[in-house]
């Protein structure tokens, strides 16, 4: 298959002594390409080395057929545009004017601005919502603002492929989710490649064509989400010893009280979250049940609970498991029912909280979080 992007046999790392070794990448025109991994494992690294800001120890990186290595500078600059964490150092710039070097590298020797370049330095602020600050100076202005002042950029830039390096970091949820929307309709509608890294494994799940793993010495994987987001591969990446990260549903939860549990939590269908956050948050240890293994309920009980007691989703509850449920409510001092009717399949569920009540056992129907 022949890339748009791609590197081979790359080696990164800084005064000649590598860091990373052998990266392999590979991507079509339009992809958006995730760096992923812990904190110093040499994502910056990859990206700086690609941008042509680091020196490559060994191997070639190529770029719509030509080695990066046989670009001019302003043959790169039309193609490559570049947001990474470094401090862009003004001396008394308004924010357009920052967006506006955007466009130098098509202004010729005497980067004198014509109208069609006004106009893309225009459009680009419009587009990540800066033109309110477009006359303010850019060392006055939040972190967050210079981030997207810096994303508007390298937009009105017009390149073929996009390097960001923590482009999300300052930014409000608001903002992200509005700044990986513009990337993908620049992808759809110009083409546009980019590469970046990313904190934020949620999204790194949901925009990425493909992941890069880093891990230190080495790319660890490389492949789609469906190919990287398998059970128990993020937590082995990161190391995670406290908590736990579900990659099936993107859910980050922390450790679970592990004592012996006093309280049963009866919940499905989205509504027993809340009130097992509140229970971990609070130190309490809890049995959750019965849930479908296909609830929205049951990762996070899986994360959190003491115990979960779990059934076949789409069958009826089995009478075996609810004995089991009856079991742990006959040790609890009290139960949570976080439900106020249940479906057909959750007959069970009801005489579960029946049996509770005949028991006499404190019930707490009303969850406040």
């Amino acid at each position: 298959m022949e890339y748009y992007f791609s590197t081979k046999k790359m080696c990164v790392g800084y005064q000649k002594r590598p860091l990373i070794k052998d990266i392999e990448i590979g991507l079509k025109k339009g992809d958006i390409l995730t760096l992923i991994g812990p904190n110093g494992a040499g994502k910056s690294t990859i990206l700086k080395s690609i941008a042509k800001q680091l020196e490559l120890i060994s191997g070639v990186v190529y770029l719509d057929k030509q080695s990066l290595s046989q670009m001019s500078g302003t043959e790169l600059s039309r193609k490559m545009a570049v947001v990474l964490t470094d401090k862009l150092k003004t001396e008394m710039m308004t924010c357009e004017e920052v967006v506006a070097t955007g466009r130098y590298p098509y202004t010729g020797h005497f980067g004198i601005l014509s109208k069609e370049d006004y106009r893309m330095v225009e459009e680009a602020m419009e587009l990540v919502h800066v033109t309110e600050i477009k006359d303010r100076d850019y060392t006055q202005i939040s972190d967050g603002q210079r981030q997207r002042v810096m994303l508007a950029r390298a937009i009105c830039q017009e390149p073929e492929i996009i390097i960001l390096d923590e482009p999300t970091s300052y930014l409000d949820v608001k903002y992200k989710l509005e700044f990986l929307s513009i990337l993908q309709e620049m992808r759809r509608k110009k083409g546009l490649t980019v590469i970046m890294s990313l904190h934020e494994l949620e999204l790194a799940a949901r925009v990425a064509d493909k992941i890069l793993c880093v891990n230190g010495a080495y790319v660890d994987r490389f492949g789609t989400p469906e190919e990287i987001f398998v059970p128990g591969y993020i937590n082995q990446l990161f190391g995670i010893a406290s908590g736990c990260f579900d990659e099936e549903n993107s859910n980050m939860e922390l450790e679970a009280i592990r004592e012996d549990a006093k309280v049963f939590v009866i919940a499905g269908g989205g509504t027993g979250r809340n009130a097992y956050r509140r229970l971990q948050r609070e130190g309490i240890a809890f049995i959750a049940g019965i849930l479908f293994e296909n609830d929205v309920d049951y990762p996070v009980a899986k994360a959190l609970a003491a115990e979960v007691i779990g059934t076949e989703a789409f069958e009826p509850i089995p009478e075996e498991v609810l004995e089991r449920a009856k079991q742990k409510i006959d040790a609890c001092e009290r139960v949570v029912c976080c439900k106020e009717k249940f479906g057909t399949l959750e007959v069970a569920n009801g005489a579960l909280l029946a049996y509770a009540q005949a028991a006499g056992k404190r019930i707490e129907t009303k969850v406040i979080v």
